[in-house]
């Protein structure tokens, strides 16, 4: 058990607080004193259990200065260590600490992967094992200061690294303790310039808007976003959700609080409710030994971001209701509650109010959820707008490539126009991407726009348009009949379906000499 006596920053209090532990032999395997002032001292006891703890309160109470006494679920070295694990492991470029003896002390999971080995494996490795003629300590004595951009052969791949040495307040090169090397691949340096130009534009002004629906919904958002009450975001995939999100959480009086973001589409049930809440020390087997804080934990005061909430499990959204009603939740393997205050934007694809009504969403978090609401529409409804949007794309990839910036033919914008665009926005900007890359001459011509077929909107099949009009009509008519005529058996079933007489069916059918039409 972990406590926190708030007390008293006085000569002699941890000696008493210690006897009192020995007199009910209680043993201590870890202290360390915290708070503002230095008014707490953690304790980490491992013998120590609920009941004597209850026992014992009253007498920790009785000690001069401490003011009160509680459990908490870690230390604050232990919160710190997890912070930190889980801010290196969410970097998706290699980041290693290396001693001046040119070992590796410490090393991220981008790292581990990049050298072939576990995290766990990492301390102790000889850096020159993996990095040709690179003698870091030397260089780190030589400079006594950060070097950003040095070319580094590591594994036979061209990486630029970017060197932090680690130095105390002396000056003295013994005072070095060793320096943090992150890499990044020289083969991406352009893709990540392309990347840091595309943030340069935050929040709303990062959203094209030429469409006048999708002004209207930016319009709405500004609104929303300073409010401090959950927001539910509908809409097809790649039409933006994540961020439209973004750009209500920087509007809003959390924009400089961090924002997490949680896709809970394809997570097994387990993982999710540990990514999401966390987990105690020694929760389950093979959980890391002080536990795990959860997304909530590293978001508090900020925003949550939930992607596919539809297809979060019954269980889950049992805890996420209760969050939302009461502000806490306890982590995984813990019975300590936890309070926090964050706001909640979910995202899905599918209408909440449908999966309520079929009993596959709780009704009950359905409402919690959806006090805002936000519906961004498929590109297909937002064509009026494609020309300008398509220019900035095509900019967008030139400069990434590096290429001058090509002109649009006629045709291939015609072919974009008709495109039924089932990955919306997102699609267009990765059809345009791959275009700018073929294209030659400076002009991205129809044969450059490469769309798949998949997903388009062929209702009987495949519907010849030869002919004039009314014979093209009486075609499909025709084959509406024909497809709805095994459902609607007879001539007044099939005219109710389709909303005329029944005579008016039965002088069709024969007319196109469909089956038999019965009564």
């Amino acid at each position: 058990m972990r406590i926190k006596v708030h007390c008293q920053n006085r000569i002699g209090i941890l000696r008493d607080i210690l006897n009192l532990l020995v007199a009910y032999g209680i043993n201590v395997a870890r202290g360390e004193v915290g708070g503002e002032h230095g008014n707490a001292i953690y304790l980490h006891c491992p013998n120590l259990i609920n009941l004597q703890f209850q026992a014992l309160r009253a007498k920790f109470e009785a000690i001069t200065g401490v003011f009160g006494v509680k459990r908490v679920g870690l230390m604050p070295s232990e919160r710190r260590h997890m912070e930190l694990n889980a801010l290196l492991g969410a970097l998706d470029f290699p980041v290693l600490s290396i001693d001046m003896g040119g070992s590796i002390v410490a090393a991220n999971r981008a790292a581990a992967q990049l050298l072939g080995v576990r995290v766990d494996e990492v301390p102790g490795i000889p850096l020159s094992r993996y990095a040709e003629d690179f003698d870091l300590p030397e260089l780190v004595r030589a400079n006594k200061s950060r070097i950003n951009g040095l070319r580094v052969k590591v594994k036979g791949d061209v990486f630029l690294a970017d060197i932090a040495p680690l130095q105390s307040e002396h000056d003295d090169s013994e005072a070095l303790a060793g320096a943090v090397l992150t890499l990044h691949r020289a083969d991406r340096i352009g893709e990540r310039i392309y990347n840091v130009r595309k943030q340069e534009l935050r929040g709303f002004d990062s959203i094209f808007q030429s469409s006048r629906v999708m002004a209207a919904v930016v319009r709405e958002a500004r609104r929303m976003a300073p409010l401090d009450a959950p927001l539910l975001i509908e809409g097809e995939t790649g039409t933006g959700k994540e961020l439209l999100a973004r750009a209500c959480h920087l509007a809003s009086p959390r924009g400089q609080a961090p924002l997490m973001a949680l896709n809970c589409a394809g997570l097994p049930e387990s993982m999710a409710e540990t990514e999401l809440f966390g987990y105690g020390p020694g929760a389950f087997e093979g959980a890391r030994a002080e536990g795990k804080l959860g997304l909530l934990e590293l978001t508090a005061g900020g925003t949550l971001f939930l992607d596919g909430v539809d297809e979060m499990s019954p269980r889950l959204q049992v805890k996420l209701l209760r969050f939302l009603q009461d502000g806490c939740f306890r982590r995984v393997g813990s019975d300590e509650e936890v309070y926090l205050d964050v706001r909640v934007i979910c995202a899905t694809q599918v209408d909440l109010s449908e999966l309520c009504a079929r009993g596959e969403f709780r009704q009950d978090l359905y409402h919690r959820l959806n006090v805002l609401s936000l519906h961004i529409p498929p590109l297909r409804e937002c064509l009026d707008g494609l020309p300008p949007l398509v220019e900035h794309f095509l900019d967008q990839a030139s400069r990434q490539i590096g290429c001058p910036l090509p002109r649009l033919a006629p045709a291939a914008l015609e072919r974009l126009s008709q495109y039924h665009w089932p990955g919306n926005v997102r699609q267009l900007e990765n059809v345009l991407f791959q275009a700018v890359s073929l294209c030659e001459g400076g002009v991205v011509k129809s044969e450059h726009i490469r769309l798949p077929d998949y997903g388009a909107r062929q209702p009987l099949g495949e519907f010849s348009l030869e002919g004039d009009l009314a014979q093209i009509v009486g075609r499909f008519e025709k084959a509406v009949l024909e497809c709805l005529q095994s459902d609607y058996p007879t001539s007044r079933a099939l005219g109710k379906r389709l909303g005329v007489s029944h005579t008016t069916i039965a002088n069709k059918l024969r007319d196109y000499a469909i089956g038999k039409s019965g009564e």
